[in-house]
């Protein structure tokens, strides 16, 4: 069974940052890539920033410029810097832990963590 630990949100004013963290631990054996969903209230999730096992990136359009993706390979974590903060960026963020197995894939979710943006 793996765990996904998030960290860093919170509530912060339009236009200051907030940087998020995920790790990783339990069975995890053959990483695809880890990444950052949100869901905002009566809206269904949706992808927020990618990075796969070979350090390439992705991006939700409504994000890029703002947010940056990126792993610490050796304490299986990854991390969602956010800066430029909109209202509309508020929403629960889950952190993503895809692996691969048996010729497929497989999905791990965090708990998830509240991000509020608001004056």
């Amino acid at each position: 069974q793996v765990q996904l630990v998030e960290s860093g949100g919170g509530l912060v004013q339009p236009g200051g940052s907030l940087r998020l963290s995920c790790a990783a631990s339990g069975s995890i054996f053959s990483i695809n890539a880890m990444g950052w969903y949100r869901q905002a209230p009566g809206k269904q999730r949706e992808p927020v920033a990618v990075i796969t096992i070979g350090d390439s990136t992705k991006y939700a359009d409504s994000v890029k410029g703002r947010f940056t993706v990126s792993r610490d390979n050796a304490k299986n974590t990854v991390y969602l810097q956010m800066n430029s903060l909109k209202p509309e960026d508020t929403a629960v963020y889950y952190c993503n832990l895809q692996q691969r197995y048996g010729g497929g894939l497989i999905d791990s979710w965090g708990q998830g963590t509240q991000v509020t943006v608001s004056s």
